[in-house]
Parts: C-alpha cells; structure tokens; sequence
C-alpha cells in the first residue's frame, strides 16, 4: 500500500467514520424528538436497523477484508441496498410525520457518507478498481480475503465501541419503544 492509500484509510478511520457515527445518533436523537414511536411505528424503527446492518456489515468488512475488487463491488452493494432501503423508509415516514429540516440535513450525512467512504477506498485501491474494469496492467482480484497487516487492535476497538454505543444501542432502544407503544396501544402487527 502506497502512502496516498495509508493517508486515505486514515482519513476514512479517523474522521469520516466517527463522523458517520455521530450522523447515526444525531439521527435516533430527531426520531426520539419527534416521537416516532407514536406515529411511524415499529415499521420505520424496523428500517432504521435494516439500514444499520446494511451499513454495519459494510464497515466491518472494510475493516477486515484486503481492499480487492472483490470487497469494492460488496461496498458497492451495500451502499445501493442501503440507498434503496433508505428511499423506503423516506417514503414511509414521510406519510406518517414530518421530517423537518434539522433530521433531512442528518438524513444528507447518512446517505453522503456511504458513497465518499466507498469513493474514499476506491481512490485508495485505484489498481483493483481499473483492473476491475478492464484498465491498467493489474489483475482484478475478486476473493475476500482477511486484510494484512490487519488493522491495529486499537482501531477495532474504538470502531466497535463507538458503533455499539453512538448507534447500535440507541437504535435497539428506539425498536424497543416504538413495541412499547404498539403493545400498550393493543395492536398486534406492525404498521
């Protein structure tokens, strides 16, 4: 790995990341303003951990797997998924409550980031993307693989630290109020 791509991984570990984090609790904190449990449901909050696995996966392989062809075009999956899943959780919300502009400006972070941070790693990893398309003298490889080096234990430790309490554990919680609600209302399907 040459010195752009350290510089790049670092910049997507140090800064993007924590700031993904931080848009993903920002994001609990609108819905836990607007009280989604009361009228969007367990159906959105069902959406919101959809798109936290489609993005969390994508975030540990990143940071597990060697950055091949074969681990791009798997980001590049996840972030469509979480793209379309998006889009259905917008178009369900939307009918139920309103999203004012403080949350559509979180919302702009959640779908910007996905997108730089592959664009940020393919940048990084130019050889595997233009032999993926057939350019340059390198050769595609489509395996995945475990990185190495691996990433420092440290890196992993605040990631996963970080991602289990900025977002994994809010998120819980919100589910778990929206079938509070539910529950106390009597109802017994989801929205």
């Amino acid at each position: 790995m040459d010195e752009t791509a350290r510089l790049l991984e670092q910049l997507l570990l140090r800064v993007m990341l924590p700031l993904w984090l931080l848009a993903g609790l920002g994001d609990w904190a609108c819905h836990r303003v607007q009280r989604i449990e009361h009228n969007a449901g367990p159906k959105e909050a069902l959406l919101h951990l959809a798109m936290l696995s489609e993005v969390g996966l994508g975030i540990l392989a990143a940071l597990a797997l060697q950055p091949t062809a074969g681990l791009l075009a798997w980001l590049l999956i996840a972030c469509i998924a979480h793209e379309l899943t998006t889009w259905w959780d917008l178009a369900y919300a939307s009918t139920r409550r309103t999203i004012p502009p403080y949350e559509q400006w979180v919302h702009s972070l959640q779908l910007a980031l996905p997108w730089i941070g592959l664009c940020t790693l393919a940048v990084a990893h130019r050889g595997q993307v233009l032999a993926a398309a057939g350019l340059g003298g390198g050769v595609a490889d489509w395996h995945l693989r475990w990185r190495d080096p691996p990433l420092p234990g440290w890196a992993w430790g605040a990631v996963l630290t970080g991602a289990v309490v900025l977002v994994v554990l809010p998120f819980l919680e919100e589910y778990r109020r929206c079938r509070a609600v539910q529950a106390q209302a009597g109802l017994a399907t989801i929205r």
